[in-house]
């Protein structure tokens, strides 16, 4: 594991998840149904206190797969393998921003050269299959435990897939997207503490392009998927970084009613705290906006606020 057990963060973790637990339960709160990881940061390059309840999850991520695509993007760019197009910065700001899936798949066909349209024949389909194949390989290659098994191939959509993206996910439509809290936590971390094949400038970037302006004329929109995330419940002062996501019913179970968030947050004079939370259930997806402001009061007293 990446990082370390420190019985006083451990204490303090479970009880912030028995709180939320008992606390929000019947928002639709479930043992099973409710991934969470936290760390608290210990320096550059040295491994985290942290503590997991199923954190090695696999689920659904929604839109938690932009900040891969994040990491992938700029790692292209920083290697020159391909001119970008004009309007990828906008495509790159504007996945993370808005969490725009129209923005993600145009990021997603732009570092593995595919598109997704009608069915293919055998030899191109895999020809295809093994360029997609490409947002999976930057990852896996990085040797993380946490990564076999997750999966970042597929393009953002809210109903059902068709052609190729329908191939892709295979005659049972089982080859979905798929991540774990442990996973999400460990991006975060090697992408502020750890290590990561960006230099300098380009981990900047992914850095400034997930930071949440609290202050300013989007904090309020839903959209921006800070007022009605964890983000809302966190004190004035605290800096945060953060993806967060969720769907509603898109017409297969298997992708239906999941609310997640993956955030960073730094107190003044205080380590900075990762937060993986993942959740699944009609009940809390619809109780979500109301619901995770609250969970994260919680976290921010019990984890954020207390060092």
């Amino acid at each position: 594991m990446f990082y370390l057990t420190d019985s006083g963060w451990s204490e303090r973790c479970e009880t912030a998840k028995a709180t939320i637990l008992e606390r929000f339960g019947a928002d639709g709160i479930t043992e099973d149904g409710f991934g969470f990881v936290a760390l608290r940061e210990t320096g550059k390059g040295k491994p985290p206190a942290g503590y997991a309840h199923n954190g090695d999850w696999h689920c659904y991520p929604c839109s938690l797969v932009k900040a891969f695509h994040l990491i992938h993007v700029l790692k292209v760019l920083e290697d020159e393998r391909v001119s970008p197009p004009v309007d990828l910065d906008d495509a790159i700001r504007d996945m993370i921003k808005w969490s725009s899936n129209t923005a993600t798949n145009y990021v997603i066909d732009f570092v593995t050269g595919t598109t997704g349209d009608t069915y293919l024949g055998r030899e191109e389909y895999a020809i295809w299959e093994e360029q997609r194949e490409g947002v999976n390989r930057v990852f896996a290659d990085l040797g993380w435990p946490e990564w076999p098994g997750c999966n970042l191939n597929q393009k953002l959509n809210g109903d059902i897939r068709y052609g190729r993206e329908a191939q892709l996910a295979g005659a049972d439509g089982s080859y979905l997207n798929s991540l774990t809290p442990h996973a999400c936590a460990r991006l975060f971390h090697a992408l502020f503490c750890g290590e990561l094949p960006l230099n300098d400038t380009s981990r900047k970037r992914a850095q400034d392009t997930l930071k949440r302006d609290r202050i300013g004329p989007d904090a309020s929109l839903p959209a921006y998927q800070l007022a009605e995330y964890l983000g809302a419940g966190m004190p004035g002062e605290a800096d945060i970084w953060s993806k967060a996501g969720f769907t509603p019913w898109t017409g297969d179970p298997r992708t239906s009613f999941y609310r997640h968030d993956l955030m960073r947050v730094a107190m003044p004079n205080a380590a900075p705290v990762i937060l993986s939370i993942m959740t699944r259930g009609e009940q809390i997806s619809d109780n979500g906006p109301r619901v995770f402001p609250l969970i994260g009061e919680v976290l921010a007293k019990l984890l954020v606020d207390a060092h």
